[in-house]
């Protein structure tokens, strides 16, 4: 068994090559100029990791894993856009550096070639894949629309706000092991039980980074507190707040998120507080990582091979950065 440090600079190794032609330059420079900034590569390790969990990584798991990390950068390619970013990891985004028509299609053919890889592996499981994968990849979409329309909305419920959550992150986690297990072997329960760790284990790891933007240490975090408060993101906090703030504190924080004061993001922090909703947000995150360790505990197979697993799902939502 492989820890996820392991798998990670394994996959970096293999998955930092072009996967792209040379030409049109115009058009395909910016894909290796974007997936030359980096990233976690969490999506494509699970894969890795799922697949391992029942036996050893196939070849076919790393063509997987590739296309989940093309499909992944493709949606932030278009985030981007869509969030009219200049920056994502410091540098400029593929729209700012290449302009917009450029980044588009950059996008589109990432998510092209996501498929090529797709279309690589054995039949005997190609069509189980491509389906998860599709289905997958049409939540995400789905869910960075809700993400939008949730900006025009004076209020977002909890419920409705996990549902974006659910689509926009975990279920490309869920899915990443669940692919990864169905190449491993894998029967249907023990695959339904890991997509379900995943789920759960995805909705756990964006309560803790809607916590650690609002209450996490800059230093460690790697950005000034209060981002999302600064642009009146709907989160778990914010959303929390407004279902249990009183009349006086529901009025102060309306008119926070209706100002840009120099003091926005101390105020807000305050009525956070007072609302108890960081002892909350804790309390939940504990909750979504429960049922994650419950279909962790049930899928059968020796606890051994589940102990890269638990190690990550710890990593994930015990993080300060």
């Amino acid at each position: 068994m492989h820890s996820f440090k392991d798998l990670t600079t394994a996959f970096s190794s293999r998955f930092n090559t072009s996967h792209f032609p040379k030409h049109p330059q115009s058009l395909y420079a910016a894909n290796d100029y974007f997936l030359g900034l980096g990233g976690k590569r969490i999506r494509p390790v699970m894969c890795l990791m799922g697949n391992e969990l029942f036996d050893e990584i196939h070849a076919d798991a790393w063509h997987v894993a590739t296309a989940i990390e093309l499909f992944h950068n493709f949606t932030l390619i278009h985030d981007d856009i869509m969030d009219a970013a200049p920056l994502r990891r410091g540098l400029e985004t593929v729209h700012h550096k290449y302009g917009s028509n450029t980044a588009l299609l950059a996008g589109d053919v990432m998510l092209v070639a996501a498929y090529e890889y797709i279309n690589k592996i054995s039949n005997n499981y190609l069509k189980s894949i491509i389906n998860i994968f599709s289905k997958t990849s049409k939540e995400v979409c789905e869910g960075q629309q809700l993400d939008m329309d949730f900006e025009k909305l004076p209020t977002v419920s909890l419920d409705d706000y996990l549902k974006m959550i659910e689509l926009k992150t975990s279920v490309l986690l869920a899915a990443s092991l669940q692919m990864g297990a169905i190449i491993g072997g894998a029967g249907e329960g023990n695959c339904n039980h890991l997509y379900g760790f995943g789920k759960n284990l995805g909705i756990a790891f964006q309560i803790q980074d809607d916590y650690l933007d609002a209450f996490g240490d800059p230093e460690k975090f790697g950005k000034a507190a209060g981002g999302d408060i600064k642009q009146n993101k709907k989160t778990f906090l914010l959303i929390h707040a407004l279902e249990t703030a009183t009349a006086d504190q529901k009025e102060e924080l309306n008119n926070l998120l209706n100002k840009d004061a120099a003091n926005k993001v101390q105020r807000v922090l305050k009525i956070f507080h007072d609302c108890n909703a960081d002892e909350w947000a804790k309390e939940l995150k504990q909750q979504y990582f429960d049922k994650a360790l419950h279909h962790l505990n049930e899928i059968a197979v020796l606890s051994a091979r589940k102990k890269p697993l638990m190690e990550i799902a710890d990593f994930l939502i015990q993080r300060d950065y």
